[in-house]
């Protein structure tokens, strides 16, 4: 039996989905890197969910990149750094590089502490790597309450 997988559509040929990454584990989430040739994805295998990644068509050896967790791996453009939330839902990087079928996993990097809403595909990464759209969630405990004014024509009435 299996958990939640990663299945593949090709656009071509006869067009049948084909089951990608299927383990025992849940797997999902997952992105294609700019060169197509590699896919992060996570997996709860070790417990928690953490990103790896694996080549691709067919996928073989594969490399952890988040070691304290890891949802929502974004590739920036040029394929050389991975994106994606840690445990506390801080905006985390892991430096990646690809030579045919070697791939490595550089240096982590926390950015920054986000209120992302999750689960999801909830933050968008500029080309460059230098800008983050984040859908966040509000922080409704300081915000101001409604206040509802009724009649409040009467005010301009004159006597």
């Amino acid at each position: 039996m299996t958990g939640k997988d990663v299945w593949i559509l090709p656009l071509f040929g006869d067009r049948k989905p084909f089951p990608f990454a299927q383990t025992p584990f849940n797997e999902g989430d997952a992105e294609f890197s700019p060169d197509g040739h590699w896919i992060a994805y996570i997996s709860d295998e070790s417990g928690r969910e953490e990103v790896y990644v694996t080549s691709f068509p067919n996928p073989g050896r594969k490399w952890q990149v988040s070691s304290a967790g890891g949802v929502n791996p974004r590739w920036r453009r040029d394929g050389k750094e991975i994106y994606y939330l840690n445990q506390e839902n801080a905006m985390s990087a892991t430096e990646v590089t690809s030579k045919g079928d070697n791939f490595e996993v550089g240096a982590y990097q926390r950015l920054f502490q986000t209120r992302a809403v999750r689960p999801g595909k909830s933050y968008d990464i500029s080309p460059d790597g230098q800008r983050f759209l984040i859908n966040s969630a509000v922080d409704t405990s300081s915000s101001s309450p409604l206040v509802l004014v009724v009649n409040w024509t009467d005010g301009f009435k004159k006597n």
